[in-house]
């Protein structure tokens, strides 16, 4: 004599319980997925040559200017410790 399951469920199904969050099947593949990252880079708005070097540019600036600000903090503060701790030693 088999014992059988009352339960309604199939196991080869996903659960349907509670948070649970249903998982979508992809039919058109890394074909699919190529062909529509190629329409989409279509539709991106580019910069110019000139616009890319202008911006460049700055970036270039603002991070030498950083560069010469936090050396110019450093040469400040390790003059400032310096001095402090003379005497201490």
């Amino acid at each position: 004599m088999a014992v059988t399951s009352m339960s309604n469920t199939n196991q080869n199904e996903p659960s349907k319980g509670r948070g649970s969050v249903p998982i979508p099947k992809s039919k058109r593949g890394l074909k699919g997925f190529v062909n529509e990252v190629g329409r989409e880079m279509k539709k991106v708005s580019w910069p110019t040559r000139a616009e890319t070097n202008r911006l460049t540019a700055v970036v270039l600036v603002v991070c030498a200017g950083l560069v010469a600000l936090f050396t110019g903090l450093s040469v400040v503060f390790d003059t400032l410790v310096s001095l402090l701790t003379k005497g201490s030693a």
